[in-house]
């Protein structure tokens, strides 16, 4: 027997366990069976509560809250920013940290991240520095290829600007689109598609790697507003991205970001694990 919550970010929605002492690792086959819409609880992932002194690649706080985040796929992902901010928002919600607490620490596998619940209901969390240094690739879905920005936000982004927001409206993201050159992200990439309707405001949407098209991607709308914003000169300026869970804000200042945006827990439960047989057979492609 399992106790989890589920909650989402702007409809990014994640199942999120309390695991303090590491006592309980997840198995790859136990995400896909927790994020599993049909024979699970769904979700496009797992963010499991672990405290930093049992994390080995965590360097930081041992008594920090480290965000140990898999895709719906089982694989690791080093970020997440819609997570951290449900992640926030679940850690208040438990009694893990103290309600009138300012800022929250947060271990992830891309350093540490500070988030702030506001009197609005939404989490502002700062999602550190981002980097645009990568060589120019190329993204090709179906016989369309386009220019795209990389932009690393912790993890890996592909961001491609069109003019046209029916042009992103219109996309088939069905499946993974393909990116050249190969090595440039050997661990695969999130892929935006981004296009401006208005002064520093964007429409977004994202292929998530381990996941597939997904209703927001928090790191990704920082991605998208650092790479709109280097493609018009700028690198501060506070910027409005609409994906189709919802609406986020993006601030940038320098090589630094920030996102703000909703963070609700909308559910809690208890979920029984499938029968040892039922094990054997999820677990046999691990």
């Amino acid at each position: 027997m399992v106790r989890f919550a589920k909650g989402h970010g702007t409809r990014n929605d994640f199942v999120l366990l309390t695991d303090a002492d590491d006592s309980d690792p997840l198995s790859p086959a136990q995400v896909r069976h927790l994020t599993d819409r049909r024979g699970g609880v769904g979700g496009d992932g797992v963010l499991r509560a672990v405290r930093g002194v049992h994390v080995p690649e965590w360097e930081g706080d041992p008594d920090a809250w480290f965000m140990d985040y898999r895709n719906a796929d089982g694989s690791l992902a080093e970020m997440c920013g819609n997570g951290v901010r449900v992640f926030a928002r679940y850690l208040v919600e438990q009694g893990l940290v103290a309600p009138d607490v300012q800022e929250i620490a947060i271990g992830t596998r891309a350093g540490l991240r500070t988030a702030r619940l506001l009197p609005d209901g939404r989490v502002r969390v700062w999602m550190g520095r981002t980097d645009t240094s990568g060589p120019a690739v190329e993204i090709r879905v179906g016989t369309r290829v386009w220019p795209a920005a990389p932009v690393n936000v912790g993890n890996p982004h592909a961001v491609v600007v069109v003019p046209d927001p029916e042009q992103v409206a219109g996309l088939d993201l069905t499946q993974q689109p393909a990116w050249e050159p190969r090595d440039a992200f050997p661990c695969g990439v999130n892929v935006e598609f981004v296009a401006p309707v208005g002064e520093r405001h964007l429409r977004m949407r994202v292929y998530e790697r381990g996941v597939g098209e997904t209703q927001s991607c928090g790191t990704g709308t920082v991605a998208a507003a650092r790479a709109a914003a280097a493609a018009q000169g700028e690198t501060d300026g506070l910027w409005r991205v609409e994906v189709p869970g919802g609406e986020v804000d993006v601030e940038l200042a320098g090589d630094e970001a920030w996102l703000t945006g909703p963070a609700v827990i909308v559910a809690h439960g208890e979920l029984e694990w499938p029968s040892a047989e039922g094990r054997r057979d999820e677990e046999s492609d691990d």
